[in-house]
């Protein structure tokens, strides 16, 4: 049945038990002890509760416990002994609420919330010291001493899961920008592939008169690219839905492809291109990368074909390689033969895409190259022999 109590509620009754268990005792005491009693129930209530509470902050509720406290200090004239009994309950609600104000309290508020805690947390023996009869000003002066050392460690625990706490808000910004790149990658290097050959086939289709065979190819050829591209968009909301339900640190479940798909992808590149498409896969070399690896490369052969669509649509040819190098890394090029009709300053329109696919295979220690070559442009990624499994 506790299960079903909301944290802060069941906070509250427990802060309501302490505050009693405080005040108990005072019924059987002298008068006096009614302000220590008091003073020991409010520190513990405000230690134990969850804040803010309607639009009472902690900082709000620490400081005004902590000013309390320390009028108590300078305003109780009862007996000495009496202090002992809520003594070591009080310091201890002050030294919580003391880590809570260090670690919670935002901004400058930290500093006046947390010097009137750490003030009232090492001042409070004085309410014994001060009336006691045998004590004077030494007494006091090492009492305060004394109750400055749990003081500091709280503030050390407080300062160090502050740091914690800020760390973790940091990742979690950083990794929900990541995921953002990803889809964005993903959005990028997929369904504008697929729209683009979309566009390119309906724009074809109004150049000349067609056969209905032709026709009707032509749309089937439209209706799958449409489908893979809404499977696709599929996938990343998908992704984006599962996203809080993941585990600290597990990967979004995205498909990852490899260089073993290349041969599917060259197939519909060719089946939507005029240009002839050679693909050269040498064997075995699917497979030697690690997943993250192999998806970069045929997101840069993927990025490739999309540019060859969008900037180079007179190629008469384009070579697709993937192989070893001489030092055994893995190397994936993609080449046409464009010719002079297809300017560089024009191929910069895929830029994006291989900007973003540059940081990737970076971080793969490889290299990504992409320029003029022979009779046209190469977009060429070297990943290197520590990537391999």
């Amino acid at each position: 049945m506790n299960d079903d109590i909301p944290p802060r509620q069941r906070r509250g009754r427990w802060a309501g038990v302490a505050a009693a268990l405080m005040l108990a005792p005072a019924v059987i005491s002298p008068p006096s002890a009614w302000l220590l009693a008091v003073m020991a129930a409010v520190t513990l209530a405000v230690a134990i509760l969850a804040w803010p509470t309607g639009r009472i902050s902690l900082a709000q509720a620490a400081g005004g416990a902590a000013l309390l406290s320390l009028a108590a200090d300078a305003g109780y004239f009862g007996q000495p002994g009496l202090v002992i009994l809520w003594y070591p309950f009080e310091t201890v609600a002050l030294l919580v609420l003391l880590e809570r104000v260090v670690r919670h309290v935002p901004g400058r508020k930290v500093a006046v919330a947390g010097a009137l805690t750490g003030a009232a947390t090492v001042l409070l023996p004085l309410r014994f010291t001060l009336h006691a009869p045998a004590a004077g000003l030494k007494e006091s002066v090492f009492a305060a001493a004394v109750a400055l050392f749990p003081a500091a460690v709280a503030t050390g625990i407080g300062l160090y899961l502050r740091s914690l706490d800020n760390r973790r808000a940091h990742a979690v910004v950083l990794a929900r920008r990541e995921q953002r790149l990803e889809v964005a990658r993903d959005l990028h290097d997929f369904v504008a592939h697929e729209v683009t050959g979309i566009v390119l086939e309906a724009q074809a289709a109004q150049l000349g008169d067609a056969s209905p065979e032709e026709t009707r190819a032509l749309l089937e050829r439209i209706e799958k690219a449409g489908l893979r591209a809404l499977d696709s968009m599929d996938q990343t909301v998908t992704t984006l839905r599962e996203a809080d339900g993941r585990k600290w640190g597990e990967p979004p479940p995205t498909r990852l492809y490899g260089l073993a798909d290349l041969p599917e992808l060259v197939g519909r590149f060719s089946s939507m291109a005029a240009a002839e498409v050679a693909l050269s896969l040498e064997d075995e070399v699917a497979g030697t990368l690690s997943r993250e690896a192999e998806d970069t490369a045929y997101r840069v052969v993927l990025e490739a074909l999309t540019n060859v669509r969008r900037h180079a649509p007179q190629a008469g040819r384009v070579e697709v390689f993937a192989g070893r190098t001489a030092d055994r890394a893995v190397e994936v090029a993609v080449a046409d033969d464009a010719g002079p009709g297809a300017p560089a300053g024009t191929r910069q329109g895929g830029g994006t895409g291989l900007a973003g696919l540059e940081e990737r295979v970076g971080a793969l220690g490889g290299r990504l190259e992409a320029g003029p070559y022979g009779p046209g442009w190469r977009v060429r990624c070297l990943l290197p022999a520590p990537a391999i499994r």
